[in-house]
């Protein structure tokens, strides 16, 4: 007896048991003026030269900004920075909400936007891009990064998670 097709939601729900770190993908969209996007679909490509890549969803304001525009940056966020996460999620941003979430950012040596006080900040050059059904994958290749203390936010099963250490 053939095996009924998988739906989206059943694919996504299957997806939700891998878990992954979250990120915040951002750009300058105009000078001082900075757009972000959160995105757990993001990894490590390649040490040499050093390449990582993001996805992001044909319908997001990001796509045209890093086709435009090249540079970016990606900011791995702590456990704690949930609502930066919940924030980056949404379609509209505005300076008076990131203020109100503590949400401050900084160039890196390249110059590329990344936000301050998360575990990780690098600074990429977009180098390709690749349209896979309705999101596009952007290969970056890392300029520089700046690791901080502390553990990262973790998502699996549609919620945020900590690492917890085994005795």
């Amino acid at each position: 007896m053939p095996t009924p097709p998988l739906s989206q939601s059943e694919f996504r729900k299957a997806l939700g048991h891998f878990s992954t770190g979250v990120t915040v993908v951002t750009v300058e969209r105009e000078p001082g003026k900075i757009h972000g996007m959160t995105a757990n679909s993001f990894t490590s490509v390649s040490l040499d030269p050093m390449l990582i890549l993001v996805c992001v969803d044909h319908r997001a304001k990001m796509l045209h900004l890093l086709e435009k525009k090249k540079r970016f940056g990606v900011s791995v966020l702590k456990a704690g920075q949930e609502a930066i996460s919940e924030y980056f999620a949404k379609r509209e941003h505005s300076s008076e909400a990131e203020q109100r979430l503590g949400i401050h950012f900084r160039e890196t040596r390249g110059g590329a936007p990344v936000i301050k006080s998360t575990l990780l900040q690098m600074g990429c050059h977009l180098i390709a891009s690749h349209v896979a059904g309705d999101h596009t994958i952007f290969v970056g290749e890392v300029h520089d990064a700046e690791v901080h203390e502390g553990e990262p936010l973790l998502y699996f099963r549609g919620e945020y998670r900590r690492i917890a250490r085994h005795s």
